[in-house]
């Protein structure tokens, strides 16, 4: 690889590498905006194939998904997931309440070695992977209807847009990795619940690589590198969800990510 490339990225790397990050990151962008947990395999190609630490891993990707989420949000505006009331009451409250945890899972990071940080991210997911085929193959129904206007249920999503941070921020995964099964589980409909995750995860992203900015641990160049084809593949993403049903990929989906979160938990 030329020299200008390998300081680019940060790392030295061959043309073959540099072909496969590409590829990940444009297929994660499509899992993006179509179900949702798709950043999850950038993250997971950063930590498996580069050199950089776990805290460089979590910076760099939340940089990239400050952008997706913007990408991602505008366009399910544009197609009408996001003009209701529910939505965006969604919205408010889920991605006001992921600012705190963001942060401390951003701040909590930094505790944490390169070979727990595997286990973390394998083992989160397997387990959305997991949930996600065994929703598909045994029509687990949603666990509750959640109602906004109530005040329980406000503070329900409001706890659940903190951990959800938390969790994101810890780990470098975007906000729809977790936030869509969740929303499922509470009732809410496919579409709405991956264009309510767009907004959220701009603010998980954004506060997540702030924390990870004043720890150093952000590689803008790598962003960049990996956030282009990371956003063509959320714009495609995005027209596939309008074309296709989204329930034909999701059992894909799940045993991709079982199989890609044992071999990072190993």
């Amino acid at each position: 690889m030329s020299n200008w490339a390998e300081l680019a990225i940060g790392f030295q790397a061959d043309p073959v590498l540099l072909t496969v990050l590409v590829l990940i990151a444009f297929l994660s962008g499509v899992g993006i905006t179509t179900i949702g947990p798709g950043g999850i395999f950038l993250t997971a190609a950063l930590y498996a194939l580069t050199p950089i630490t776990s805290s460089e891993v979590a910076g760099t990707a939340h940089a990239t998904f400050v952008a997706t989420g913007i990408v991602g949000s505008a366009a399910y505006v544009r197609s009408g997931e996001l003009r209701t009331g529910e939505s965006r009451a969604l919205v408010v409250i889920l991605s006001a309440s992921s600012i705190t945890g963001a942060l401390a899972g951003a701040a909590l990071n930094a505790f944490v070695s390169r070979a727990l940080f595997g286990l973390l991210l394998g083992g989160v997911t397997t387990a959305v992977g997991g949930l996600i085929w065994y929703r598909e193959w045994h029509g687990l129904e949603p666990q509750y209807r959640i109602d906004h206007g109530t005040r329980r249920d406000r503070a329900l999503l409001a706890v659940l847009g903190f951990s959800l941070g938390a969790c994101s921020g810890l780990v470098g995964i975007g906000g729809p990795v977790l936030a869509v099964p969740a929303l499922l589980l509470l009732g809410v409909p496919m579409l709405p619940a991956v264009a309510v995750a767009q907004v959220q995860s701009i603010f998980i992203a954004v506060f997540a690589t702030t924390g990870y900015l004043l720890q150093g641990s952000v590689i803008p160049a790598l962003a960049v590198f990996v956030g282009g084809p990371l956003l063509l593949g959320v714009v495609v993403g995005w027209r596939i969800a309008h074309l296709i049903d989204p329930d034909r990929l999701k059992v894909a989906l799940g045993v991709a990510l079982v199989g890609v979160g044992l071999s990072l938990a190993l």
